[in-house]
């Protein structure tokens, strides 16, 4: 599934490789040369990933990760770190500024591709086109299908994306904000009680398999996807 991934290099031979590699797999780009401009991008949408160049002009790309992950809003992006720095004590102080990922240059694209599916595997896996199946209710983010027991099932569009959200991080209770901003987008500013409203199509949607318990209410706290009962 194609993700928004930022790409903060001052170098623009390496800008233009991984522009073209990242756009080759479908993925939406954007650049910023240095921290100040990778600041004013992350005004707007936020990004799904962040490819991270230690050496920048100005702030290093170390100080910035401690600043996005000292972010309330920006602290959950994974972020991959790009360096030439190859020794494990350098690696060691990426990680644990709260890098995700370490990527030494020189690399090849096939490598790459490969730490970027990982990470968003880890850590945002309604980003990755894994097919997702919990109690018979089988989603699949590649042909944009879902079953019930091998029922087809119609979904909307928001729907479609809530699911999968939902079924990627099963179990886990998640306000009517926190949803707008995962599914909808921190950056669309629309009414919590929309939430309320695209759940219930959602669950009008799984009724015909009998799936629509999955989706359960969680009084004064939201909503999760389980299979367990409420």
């Amino acid at each position: 599934m194609a993700a928004t991934i930022l790409v903060i290099e001052d170098e623009p031979g390496i800008q233009e490789v991984l522009k073209f590699n990242l756009g080759q797999h479908g993925h939406d780009v954007l650049v910023a040369t240095d921290a100040d401009e990778a600041n004013r991008l992350l005004q707007g949408a936020l990004p799904d990933l962040i490819l991270l160049d230690w050496m920048l002009p100005g702030m290093s790309g170390i100080d910035f990760a401690r600043r996005l992950r000292a972010d309330h809003r920006l602290k959950d992006i994974p972020i991959i770190m790009l360096t030439a720095r190859s020794e494990e004590r350098d690696k060691i102080q990426g990680l644990e500024t709260g890098a995700d990922d370490y990527i030494t240059k020189p690399f090849s694209p096939r490598e790459l591709m490969a730490r970027i599916k990982a990470v968003l595997r880890r850590r945002a896996p309604q980003m990755t086109e894994d097919l997702v199946e919990i109690e018979g209710l089988r989603l699949d983010p590649v042909s944009h299908r879902v079953h019930g027991d091998q029922t087809p099932l119609e979904l909307g569009p928001t729907e479609f994306r809530l699911l999968h959200f939902l079924m990627t991080h099963p179990e886990r209770v998640y306000s009517r904000s926190q949803l707008l901003d995962q599914v909808w987008g921190d950056h669309v500013f629309v009414e919590e009680r929309t939430v309320d409203v695209h759940i219930r199509r959602l669950r009008s949607a799984l009724e015909p398999s009998g799936h629509d318990r999955l989706i359960q209410t969680v009084r004064g706290s939201g909503y999760r996807l389980s299979a367990l009962p409420g």
